[in-house]
């Protein structure tokens, strides 16, 4: 755990959750429900916005929108609940003795959890911590692609991870985003990253995409996709007129997960 989780009080991590769940607050309305000085408030999301948790706006504050990718630890904080609803929805998807990849990323780490109740899984992975979490189950197959891994969140990549990706046809590739645009455009920020997501879709019987409401608009610069490659979309609240249309013009499912 980072120095910087470790300085979360109760109040930031309601703070955090409470833009995770509106988007934006305003501060008099902080002050109203957290019954402390409108300083008090100000100090609070200054220092958030520091660590890179939010961001500020005149009198109010909205959740990290930025082209740059946030911290690993801190991508495990944010948007937690709503992963785990997503995660909920898709392990009730997948059946017992199911093939299936799970890329990089925190929403796919929470699906893993969702999934140690099932029975004969067998998985491909490229995240170590998921590797890590599921070969605990004597019952499941746990494979670990070869290839470099990422210090900042244990993360494999490399020419060598696309080279064991194809040699597989699974029945399920779950995928975890980092950002949709307006044209459903799938966004990330390492193209090693993007390349092994792709080989993942493409060698995949069905494709379930997992993505929270933060992910809408965001910016991130690589290409990965398009969100017609994907089967189903798993996500906690409604996405965007624009997307809705592309969703139904490339009849793609659409989960929202309450």
């Amino acid at each position: 755990m980072t120095d910087k989780n470790k300085s979360l009080n109760a109040r930031h991590k309601a703070i955090l959750k409470w833009l995770e769940s509106d988007g934006l607050v305003r501060v008099e309305h902080m002050v109203r429900r957290y019954q402390v000085t409108e300083q008090t408030i100000r100090r609070d999301l200054t220092w958030l916005a520091q660590q890179r948790l939010i961001t500020r706006l005149h009198g109010a504050a909205k959740p990290l929108n930025s082209t740059e990718n946030i911290a690993y630890s801190d991508r495990q904080i944010l948007h937690h609940r709503a992963k785990q609803k997503i995660a909920a929805a898709i392990a009730a998807l997948i059946p017992d003795n199911a093939s299936l990849f799970i890329n990089i990323g925190t929403t796919t780490e929470t699906i893993a959890h969702a999934l140690m109740n099932h029975r004969g899984l067998q998985i491909i992975t490229n995240n170590l911590h998921v590797a890590a979490l599921m070969s605990q189950k004597t019952d499941f197959r746990v494979i670990v692609t070869s290839g470099e891994v990422r210090a900042t969140d244990g993360g494999i990549m490399g020419e060598a991870t696309l080279d064991f990706i194809q040699q597989f046809k699974l029945d399920y590739g779950l995928i975890g985003i980092s950002a949709i645009d307006n044209e459903g455009t799938l966004l990330d920020f390492d193209y090693r990253e993007v390349k092994v997501a792709q080989a993942i879709i493409e060698h995949s019987r069905q494709v379930f995409l997992a993505a929270d409401h933060s992910k809408f608009g965001r910016k991130a610069m690589v290409r990965l996709g398009n969100l017609a490659q994907a089967d189903r979309l798993f996500t906690d609240q409604a996405p965007p007129t624009d997307i809705l249309g592309l969703m139904n013009d490339s009849d793609v499912a659409l989960h929202i997960c309450r």
